[in-house]
């Protein structure tokens, strides 16, 4: 079976077609992380880039972290908002219309970035370098555009990252196969050795938190966001072992989560 994390078909026509989908899963974290500061706050923090820099996006969404940053943006910074899917550029355009700073919007496919070599600060790839089929060639594109010395911030997940979830999915339906349980081809554990060869200095900083769920009703949207397989009275059903889960843990689910960022730059 192929790893949906990278099939571009089923991301493109079920998942990232528009944002309903990642605004479920952006709703749960934002309401039941223990964390308080945020996680795009925090992603904001690292990028440490100098005013006047060029800064390119790669699956940038629905343009969330510029969106929650907007107060903090330096007034000469160039940035460029770019995802492969025309429904999430539609939406990041809506969401940042109306703000003072200029962005510039772009369909494109990080495989093969339609810039010239070697003019951009910085490329910011957020949550999305496991949905690339081939990443040495996105990492090698990347790296062209970049000017030397310039810097790749790529978050991505580990290895336990919402494993607690996986577990309550299976214990509804121990056959059922999750898309959300598809190998991830890029985490905290391999993604260094992935980065190591295109870039020097790579170094990895991990964002503690975890989910403390006091809600069924969003933590079943955020599952059902992720599947193509529940349906009907299923979903129902899910629904009910949710809250039945729920109501055996004293009223909270806790998941935990595992998420940071790898820095790298241009040799």
């Amino acid at each position: 079976m192929s790893n949906l994390l990278t099939d571009r078909t089923y991301l493109l026509t079920q998942q990232y077609r528009n944002a309903s989908n990642l605004n479920a899963r952006v709703q749960l974290h934002a309401r039941f992380s223990t964390n308080q500061y945020g996680w795009m706050p925090w992603l904001f923090d690292q990028l440490s880039l100098p005013p006047g820099c060029h800064v390119l996006e790669v699956g940038c969404g629905a343009g969330n972290l510029w969106l929650e940053n907007l107060p903090r943006l330096p007034e000469a910074w160039k940035i460029v908002l770019s995802d492969l899917s025309a429904g999430m550029v539609h939406q990041a355009h809506l969401n940042l219309c109306h703000s003072p700073h200029p962005f510039e919007f772009a369909v494109l496919d990080a495989q093969a970035i339609p810039f010239p070599g070697e003019g951009f600060d910085a490329v910011i790839a957020n949550h999305m370098l496991y949905h690339v089929p081939d990443r040495a060639q996105a990492l090698s594109e990347i790296r062209r555009v970049l000017k030397p010395g310039g810097r790749l911030v790529a978050s991505t997940v580990g290895e336990a990252h919402l494993r607690g979830l996986q577990a309550l999915v299976s214990r509804f339906d121990p056959d059922m196969v999750s898309e959300s349980s598809a190998a991830n081809p890029f985490t905290l554990e391999n993604g260094g050795a992935q980065l190591s060869p295109w870039f020097s200095g790579v170094t990895i900083r991990r964002y503690e938190d975890a989910l403390a769920v006091t809600e069924a009703a969003p933590l079943v949207e955020y599952v059902l966001s992720e599947s193509t397989r529940m349906m009907g009275d299923q979903r129902i059903r899910f629904a009910e072992h949710v809250g039945q889960e729920m109501v055996s843990r004293g009223g909270a689910i806790h998941i935990t989560k595992d998420s940071g960022i790898f820095e790298a730059f241009r040799r």
